[in-house]
């Protein structure tokens, strides 16, 4: 039985919504069994009625406009903090929050703890590109400056991911930058590219910003304040692009009537932006899986997260990153 815990209070959304992903997760997986942290009032009901959980009762809650370390630091009893320690006390072996990135971030460094030599964790996610294509990302904004050596420990983590959630056997690694040819870039580029080609660690060279989605990289590596960047660039291309359509389809009844014709083509290129399909993003480094949702989470994207985080505690991701580490040290 994996067990994992999911804090209840964490997102935009109502606990309610995520105790709703919490039990579809749980529908989905008959091996599955989940600490669900969180208030009083909405924890101990929940559990009471739903099979497989274990009720992590706290007091206190983090919110998304707290300073995060602070708010870490004084709120000991917040389902954040608790959930963490949960892990590194081994009641849990996985935790996944949609609360604040920072605290999260924070806590589970602290808590969780680092795998030995991880310099800095990373925050990662699959992209999701043509033919079914994925693609891992990593850092996207857990650490906006990054030196060569942290770089690298990034491509050995994301290799380590490709495997245990893409099935990609030999991972092939790209680093982000302004152009494909070894000598683009800027000199801390340079100097990424550098570190990398002489690491063991599937690099095959640059990857420029359209790769990020029509490339055949399995890996795609970059300092977190690049990589933040990159991603909210494509959220908000995605959302202008169906909000685009949305305003041809109200604008016209011929329109109208040929977006009906391809609404299912569209509700799933919905679905793939949505992120919903991987639920968040993952903090790799750390001595257990930690997931992260976005905080508009859906109650789907809840049950998707705890399920990639199952996978990852299955999948061993924690022994394949130590194992890429050790490998490279030698």
């Amino acid at each position: 039985m994996t067990t994992i815990c999911v804090d209840a209070m964490g997102g935009d959304e109502s606990p309610e919504v995520v105790c709703e992903g919490i039990a579809r997760a749980l529908e989905l997986d008959e091996d599955l069994t989940v600490v669900v942290a969180g208030t009083d009032e909405v924890v101990t009901p929940f559990c009471a009625q739903t099979d497989r959980t274990i009720s992590l009762v706290c007091s206190e809650v983090i919110e998304m406009d707290e300073h995060p370390a602070t708010a870490v630091r004084k709120k000991k009893d917040s389902s954040i903090v608790r959930g963490c320690a949960a892990v590194r006390a081994g009641e849990a072996q996985g935790f996944f929050s949609a609360g604040s990135t920072g605290a999260v971030f924070a806590a589970a460094t602290m808590g969780v703890g680092r795998i030995r030599g991880i310099k800095r964790p990373a925050l990662a996610t699959p992209l999701p590109g043509l033919g079914g294509h994925h693609t891992v990302m990593l850092d996207l904004g857990a650490n906006a400056d990054v030196r060569p050596e942290m770089i690298v420990q990034f491509a050995q983590m994301g290799a380590a991911y490709a495997r245990v959630t893409l099935g990609v056997d030999q991972p092939r690694v790209g680093l982000l930058s302004n152009g494909e040819e070894e000598t683009k870039g800027s000199e801390m580029a340079l100097a990424y590219h550098a570190a990398l080609k002489e690491a063991d660690c599937g690099f095959v060279g640059n990857a420029e910003g359209n790769d990020l989605l029509l490339g055949d990289f399995d890996v795609i590596v970059c300092d977190g304040f690049t990589g933040n960047v990159a991603l909210k660039t494509l959220e908000g291309t995605a959302k202008f692009i169906l909000g685009t359509l949305k305003e041809a389809v109200a604008s016209s009844v011929r329109y109208k009537l040929g977006a009906g014709l391809i609404k299912p083509a569209l509700m799933d290129m919905k679905d793939m932006l949505s992120g919903d399909e991987y639920g968040g993003a993952v903090l790799v480094g750390l001595k257990a899986p930690v997931f992260i949702g976005h905080g508009a989470t859906s109650a789907q994207a809840v049950a998707s997260g705890a399920a990639a985080c199952a996978a990852a505690v299955r999948g061993g991701l924690v022994d394949k990153i130590a194992a890429n580490l050790a490998t490279e040290e030698q």
